[in-house]
């Protein structure tokens, strides 16, 4: 069957399509995105405003018609860190619903944290052993360990890469001083976690997902996007540690000119790398690999599991 997951993000709205039945690997068939930047929508009551709601209205409108044009059977909409966190989100669900006809779910930090684990899981398959998965986007970072399909640890932090770049680094270049505040709050916020996941040893195998991860991997010379889904692509935290201080001191032009980094993604790689950074350095990952299956595929994958099991 044909299958459409509508991702309503903090930096896009991501409608990704598959051909997909149960015991089968989903296969894309289609990708309709839409940047909308919802966390940088917020107001300073933390609410999203008519603008910003009448966009999204907008944007899930072409999902929809996307989706019925490619012969999608059944539709997945979810919305993740800037819906869950906007003191309207209620109203905002609501008119959604209202003008288009779509509820979107709206799925808990720790739920993402284990839709992408399943997700990664799944792609590299139990030989891996036990996996650290760590997965930075526009509002959060999520961070799961497990030897399972089910995480035995998943978290979500307030360290998205779209939200720090507008709360902590106003500056184009930023000043050396926001850097570093935002590297210490970072660094203060995931010590808090590191806890939590040394009690179950060391993991077998660390991977990243995202575009973030996927930005910083390319710089940093792995392979290009369009050489396939199938090479291995790995992130050094030399490389990276090599990167954030250069990182720092780009404009956001000249970051939007280094290899595999989007011009619509760019202001946002510098708090993105030191998330990274920062997360590497605590857990003591001296390298990781790129995963091309995140949060969407992971969707996807509980929702076959569900038509298997029905």
């Amino acid at each position: 069957m044909r299958l459409g997951v509508l991702d309503v993000g903090s930096n896009t709205v991501h409608l990704l399509v598959v051909d997909a039945h149960p015991g089968a690997r989903p296969l894309p068939a289609h990708s309709h995105k839409a940047e909308l930047r919802l966390a940088q929508l917020l107001d300073d009551s933390g609410a999203i405003g008519d603008d910003g709601i009448e966009k999204l209205i907008a944007v899930v409108r072409d999902a929809l018609q996307a989706a019925e044009d490619k012969g999608v059977e059944d539709l997945l909409p979810f919305a993740t860190s800037a819906v869950r966190e906007a003191t309207n989100a209620d109203d905002v669900l609501a008119r959604v619903e209202d003008k288009t006809g779509v509820r979107l779910q709206v799925l808990t930090g720790p739920e993402e944290a284990r839709l992408t684990f399943l997700a990664v899981r799944r792609w590299f398959g139990w030989s891996a052993g036990k996996l650290l998965v760590l997965d930075i986007g526009g509002g959060s970072l999520e961070i799961a360990f497990g030897i399972d399909e089910e995480p035995d640890a998943a978290v979500s932090l307030p360290l998205g890469a779209g939200r720090l770049t507008a709360g902590w680094l106003p500056g184009d270049p930023p000043d050396p001083e926001d850097v570093r505040a935002l590297r210490r709050h970072a660094r203060a916020q995931i010590a808090r976690t590191v806890g939590e996941f040394s009690r179950f040893g060391a993991p077998d195998h660390v991977v990243a997902t995202s575009k973030t991860f996927k930005q910083l991997a390319r710089i940093a010379g792995a392979a290009r996007s369009a050489e396939g889904l199938y090479i291995q692509r790995d992130l050094k935290r030399e490389s990276l540690e090599a990167w954030v201080p250069r990182l720092a001191g780009m404009s956001t032009q000249q970051r939007a000119e280094l290899p595999g980094v989007s011009e619509g993604r760019a202001n946002q790689l510098l708090a993105g790398a030191l998330v990274a950074e920062g997360a590497m350095d605590l857990f003591g990952v001296e390298s990781l690999e790129v995963c091309p299956w995140a949060l969407r595929e992971g969707v996807i994958l509980r929702r076959l599991d569900h038509m298997g099991n029905g």
